[in-house]
């Protein structure tokens, strides 16, 4: 087995602050065993602004939070899917990529996605509670799935857990852990957090790791925490229901692939696009 590890997190517009908050967390994860920690969406940076985003964007390969999660990772000897942070982008008009970089435990990047699907929502029964996210946001194109030493694990981030067409081919490419770093809303997290990422598991007889940002941000956004360790059958591992701290459990990649050799739903699939 390998031990695998959320942190849940509260963060502000201050990305120094927000690596200095991470990095204990980040230490007191792999001094409990984890091998693979996953942060949250946004860990390095809320804005006051969405706008904001654009401001603190590091060039791919090159800047403060690159090099912190580089260093890091070979310092503990620990693989870090990073949440996400922004990213500057290539489509223009100055937008920047929501993206997910993981490092291994050399410290180097291996592997990067970009969400996908964008929040573009006005959350029900919150009329002034409004959310634009491709106004400055590039959507990524690309399904990623990266080996690590708990199994290999398919990227996706927050609003990416409503469709699920893109776990099956994140499963069709061997994805045995899926990871969703978030920032979910406390409306919608109340309501449907804990029943997609259940279900994104048991249909895909997968491991379902989601690290969340949690709590009052200094903009005065609430997001709904809660992050969670599900194994391939819907059973909840772990959770940290609220507030900054680490969350962990062990994969058993041995049983999740005997109970897909005994259950075998994916193969049985009709419909495979």
């Amino acid at each position: 087995m390998t031990m695998f590890a959320a942190i849940q997190l509260t963060s502000g517009p201050d990305v120094a602050a927000n690596l200095a908050v991470a990095a204990p967390l980040l230490a007191e994860a792999r001094s409990a065993g984890a091998e693979v920690v996953l942060l949250p969406e946004n860990f390095n940076f809320i804005g006051a602004k969405d706008i904001d985003k654009r401001s603190v964007a590091e060039s791919y390969g090159a800047g403060p939070t690159q090099d912190f999660l580089a260093k890091t990772a070979a310092a503990l000897g620990l693989w870090i899917i990073a949440g996400t942070q922004p990213l500057k982008s290539a489509a223009g008009e100055g937008k920047v990529t929501n993206s997910c970089l993981v490092y291994d435990a050399s410290g180097a990047c291996v592997a990067r996605y970009d969400k996908i699907h964008l929040f573009d929502v006005d959350v029900p029964d919150k009329p002034n509670e409004t959310y634009r996210e491709s106004t400055h946001v590039a959507p990524g194109r690309e399904v990623v799935v990266v080996d690590t030493p708990a199994g290999r694990v398919g990227l996706s981030v927050c609003y990416d857990m409503r469709f699920p067409e893109l776990y099956r081919r994140l499963s069709a490419a061997g994805a045995e852990i899926l990871v969703m770093p978030a920032a979910f809303t406390v409306p919608t997290g109340r309501a449907h957090w804990e029943t997609l990422l259940r279900a994104r598991a048991v249909e895909n007889l997968c491991y379902v790791v989601a690290a969340a940002q949690s709590g009052v941000h200094p903009n005065g956004r609430e997001t709904y925490g809660d992050s969670l360790i599900i194994d391939y059958w819907g059973r909840v591992l772990a959770r940290l229901p609220r507030g900054s701290g680490v969350v962990s459990a062990d994969i058993g990649r041995a049983a999740m692939l005997a109970t897909r050799a005994g259950f075998p739903s994916l193969s049985h699939r009709v419909f495979n696009s």
